[in-house]
């Protein structure tokens, strides 16, 4: 049996800055270069983008919808996975990933960095949240300032 490819999650907003966009686009470019499948959120925005950068690669993509049309999927995702359970799919979005790459992001990225963060999966944060608790950074995000950068910890996080 062939072993199971490597899956990145992708996560941040539906409505994004160019310089958002333009760094999802790099992060699902280099992902793709190195066979990594792409999980999002399927929709706009950040999802949009990191499937399109995938996509221009040859990349494999996977958008786990909201809602209950495969059709609400940008039209870089290859496997739309419908759920019809709304922002519940968050929790399906980042258990689906072996890492997580957070770039910007709204309070339903939060949430998925939350839920990442709870079930051990390393959140690697490109422009995204930070978090404290007490008065004292929590540095349970890992930064990255570059694309390439956040897709060569995510790897190095999961290996082989």
């Amino acid at each position: 049996m062939p072993d199971r490819a490597r899956m990145i999650a992708v996560i941040g907003s539906g409505q994004c800055s160019k310089e958002e966009a333009a760094m999802a686009e790099a992060v699902g470019r280099e992902l793709a270069k190195r066979g990594v499948v792409v999980v999002c959120g399927g929709l706009g925005g950040v999802m949009e983008a990191v499937c399109r950068g995938a996509t221009a690669e040859g990349g494999l993509t996977v958008g786990i919808l909201p809602g209950e049309m495969r059709q609400q999927a940008n039209p870089y995702v290859r496997i739309p996975v419908v759920t019809g359970i709304g922002y519940a799919r968050n929790v399906a979005v980042v258990k689906s990933g072996q890492a997580v790459i957070a770039i910007g992001g709204s309070y339903g990225t939060l949430s998925e960095i939350s839920h990442a963060l709870q079930s051990g999966i390393p959140v690697i944060g490109l422009n995204t949240w930070t978090i404290s608790k007490n008065g004292q950074v929590d540095t349970s995000i890992i930064v990255a300032q570059k694309p390439a950068d956040a897709v060569d910890i995510a790897l190095g996080l999961v290996g082989d």
